[in-house]
């Protein structure tokens, strides 16, 4: 198991009365990939901020390799930052941006030639010593500047959005040169991003967070599938959540209607959340489905039919690469394996508990 790296401990954080972070608890380890996902004004970039040095909690310790930096400067730590704005010099080429940081710390002439090569050929860009910002695309821009980031050797690379001014292609493409870059270099990637596809694209770890608490940390595969709460499973792509009763473990009952599911521990006949990707939901013929329904919409999306079923009330989201014309009688079948279960919150602001990184 690798080390920590970073550990924030109780951090908070207000804006003119508005607290942005409350009593905020993490740790990201050595040589991992890890995405703060969230709405605008949920703290995700509040907490990058301060751990850059680029904001002071108002309580609480941040602490990097096994020591205190909660007041050291940015320039006094061993990480560097990406932006959304790349921030490049535009009177400077290409290996004068990316030297700067090297001159200031009195690096010799040889040293400085051999970083720009090494970090121009690890981002795709040999050859582009000379040319100046403004010649260069987006994407190229923003490689530039992860170029100028790496090649101070940082041990902490910080990303705040640094591909949201890129179109779509261009930014698929940077995805995997960010995966790539990271396994090459060996050093640990904190990422910014509201984009859910692009934080289960990327990352080792997501940290979901909303109104300045973490909601969830896992895995991309746990996020996904195994969401702790409502807010999750509805940010985290599509979901149909419904308001449930447990019956006993491993039985469910949904809109009226008794599912088998693999969950247990939640009581007998009590009230909860059930989530059903739409992935999830089998159409069948009307008497084998375990509810009954009509389509009631329908859209061709390219790699499924994307269809609304309603079903005891209920509009049903599902995808599939069958189709089933609008007015089409169907059935409604679940494996349970798919059947998530989740406690309902004893209020709209309840802290979700936090999964073990």
């Amino acid at each position: 198991m690798s080390t920590r790296l970073i550990d924030l401990q109780h951090i908070t954080k207000t804006f003119d009365g508005n607290t942005v972070l409350d009593d905020l608890n993490l740790y990201i380890r050595e040589n991992e990939f890890l995405t703060l996902l969230g709405p605008s004004g949920c703290g995700k970039t509040t907490t990058l901020r301060i751990i850059g040095g680029f904001e002071k909690p108002d309580k609480g310790t941040v602490w990097f390799n096994g020591q205190e930096i909660t007041n050291l400067p940015p320039n006094k730590r061993q990480l560097n930052t990406v932006f959304q704005k790349y921030a490049l010099f535009p009177h400077m080429t290409i290996a004068e941006n990316i030297a700067f940081g090297l001159k200031i710390k009195g690096k010799t002439k040889t040293y400085i030639q051999d970083k720009i090569k090494y970090a121009l050929k690890l981002v795709n860009l040999d050859g582009f010593e000379s040319r100046m910002p403004d010649s260069l695309s987006g994407g190229q821009q923003q490689r530039v500047a992860i170029a100028r980031a790496i090649v101070n050797e940082p041990k902490l690379l910080l990303l705040d959005e640094p591909l949201g001014a890129l179109d779509l292609k261009l930014r698929q493409d940077m995805q995997y040169e960010l995966i790539r870059l990271k396994n090459e270099l060996g050093i640990t990637f904190i990422y910014v991003t509201h984009d859910q596809e692009e934080a289960l694209t990327m990352s080792d770890t997501i940290v979901v967070m909303n109104q300045g608490y973490i909601q969830q940390v896992g895995t991309p595969e746990k996020i996904y599938n195994e969401p702790e709460n409502a807010f999750v499973a509805d940010f985290i792509g599509d979901s149909n959540i419904l308001p449930s009763l447990m019956i006993r473990d491993e039985l469910v009952e949904i809109l009226g209607a008794r599912f088998a599911c693999v969950d247990k521990g939640f009581g007998e006949n009590k009230p909860v959340d059930v989530v059903i990707r739409p992935e999830d939901v089998d159409l069948v013929k009307p008497e084998e489905g375990t509810l009954q329904g009509v389509v009631t919409h329908l859209i061709f999306k390219g790699v499924h039919y994307e269809m609304e079923v309603t079903a005891n009330g209920f509009e049903w989201l599902v995808h599939s690469t069958d189709m089933f014309p609008v007015g089409t009688k169907v059935g409604i079948r679940v494996d349970p394996f798919d059947i998530q279960i989740m406690n309902k919150p004893e209020s709209e602001d309840e802290e979700a508990v936090v999964l073990d990184a």
